[in-house]
């Protein structure tokens, strides 16, 4: 049996700790042995994780601290845990790896580089960069993520791609649940709903998002948006002046911070990604897709492989052209817009199945233990 150590920065709600969650829940436990350590404290998906039995640890390092102070706590750990594989998730936690890995506590050691070009990271991303040839290999969910740190000097021994995976039981159309959210926003059928589902941060460009849809707002009546997110509430002075500023009103609802997307997907009409920068592999974008949503995305990150011929794609920071690319799946036909939907589903069905994805995980897992034992 393989014992793999999973060292993540955090365990807020996002991205990469949604995948680690699913990965761990889903790996094949007669083959592999896992726990998971978080670099900060026990956020609240350290309580899914530990829901499907795996062990949560947390180091509990302040901000402001040194990763590298965690150090003999991480050793703790590790020596009762025995990994195998030591894999990390984020910045912080690869240079937390990379030390417990040069000191002996593992026998492999795995990166997993999750974004591209975010901000506040640059001091950690050159020291990464330059150790890069020590772990075994880099894992990245996008090709994106992987061509920008190459460009930033990153030199793995192997790059792996393993990109999100999503688990389309779960994650399926439900007219129902469409029916029951729209009547509860106090929508009827004619009304286009366009979402927005991200935290309030410069990298989701929220004042693009605002600006295309007040100009979809003069030309489509019936459209109405949602903002979905930390943040995206009523509360936030900064929003909401700027949606009073371009006089969308009542047209827009904030829902806040939702730990129910799943059921909350099929009521959009469209799902959209006004991103900035820094985007990997989105999440929001493969979860509306397998819930049959129609996703116009900027060109960020992997954005445009995902969605493929399914949604749209519109550039970065371009208000008119983001409110285009709604207008044209808005003004769909019934029966265009049920092939748009069929196909969207269709496509993380057949490429970014969860299934599929971890098996990717647990044979890189077999190869790089069975590398060393051949050694």
């Amino acid at each position: 049996m393989i014992a793999i150590a999973h060292l993540i920065t955090g365990l807020e709600r996002g991205g990469a700790e949604h995948m680690l969650a699913q990965l761990v829940a889903r790996m094949d436990r007669d083959r592999f042995r896992s726990v998971v350590i978080s670099l900060t404290d026990a956020g609240p998906m350290a309580a899914v994780i530990a829901e499907s039995g795996i062990p949560v640890h947390a180091l509990n390092v302040r901000r402001g601290m040194s990763v590298l102070g965690a150090v003999p706590r991480l050793r703790r750990t590790l020596r009762e845990f025995r990994p195998d594989i030591l894999q990390t998730w984020l910045y912080h936690a690869d240079m937390l790896g990379l030390a417990a890995h040069q000191l002996g506590f593992a026998p492999h050691l795995l990166w997993n580089v999750r974004c591209t070009d975010s901000l506040g990271a640059n001091a950690p991303r050159r020291l990464l960069a330059w150790c890069s040839g020590r772990p075994d290999a880099v894992v990245v969910n996008s090709l994106a993520g992987q061509q920008f740190h190459a460009g930033l000097g990153y030199h793995p021994r192997r790059w792996m791609m393993l990109p999100n995976g999503f688990d389309t039981d779960a994650l399926r159309p439900d007219p129902e649940r469409r029916h029951r959210f729209r009547a509860e926003f106090g929508w009827d059928d004619a009304v286009v709903a366009v979402a927005l589902p991200a935290r309030y941060h410069p990298q989701k460009d929220h004042a693009t998002f605002v600006a295309a849809a007040a100009k979809l707002a003069a030309r489509l009546p019936s459209a109405r948006f949602v903002l979905l997110g930390s943040g995206c509430d009523a509360a936030n002075s900064a929003l909401a002046g700027l949606i009073d500023q371009n006089g969308l009103g009542e047209r827009v609802m904030l829902l806040g911070e939702r730990h129910d997307l799943h059921a909350l997907y099929p009521a959009f009409d469209i799902v959209t990604l006004s991103s900035a920068y820094g985007e990997g592999f989105p999440m929001v974008l493969g979860e509306a897709m397998s819930c049959g949503v129609p996703c116009v995305a900027t060109d960020v990150g992997d954005a445009a492989e995902i969605i493929g011929e399914t949604g749209a794609i519109a550039p970065p920071r371009d208000a008119t052209a983001l409110t285009a690319a709604w207008e044209r799946i808005a003004m769909l036909t019934g029966e265009e817009r049920t092939a748009l939907e069929t196909g969207a589903r269709a496509r993380i069905v057949a490429h970014f199945g969860l299934a599929g994805i971890v098996a990717r995980y647990e044979a890189l897992y077999e190869d790089i233990v069975a590398d060393r034992r051949e050694g």
